[in-house]
């Protein structure tokens, strides 16, 4: 089991630091709140994704209906001059 690099014996230690610093009442409230922050970094880091994603499509189809096809190039058309002999 390895979580952030961390193994088993190095999370019991510092539960033990935890249990000792904190006390068996208080902790529970604080893996609560810290369970807690952790969810709305989550959906806040979610929210931003889909924002990014949803600013960036909007941004390319702007850019594609403004951009003109090669086939519309409108070329300006040399006037045949006539040659026939008088």
């Amino acid at each position: 089991m390895n979580i952030f690099g961390i193994g088993l014996p190095e999370m019991a230690v510092i539960f033990t630091i935890a249990l000792l610093v904190f006390g068996p009442k208080k902790l529970p409230e604080i893996g609560r709140s810290f369970g807690k922050a952790l969810r709305g970094f989550q959906d806040a880091s979610r929210d931003f994704e889909s924002e990014f994603t949803r600013e960036t499509k909007q941004l390319e189809e702007a850019v594609a209906t403004t951009k003109k096809p090669e086939t519309e190039k409108v070329t300006a058309a040399t006037p045949k001059e006539d040659t026939a002999d008088s």
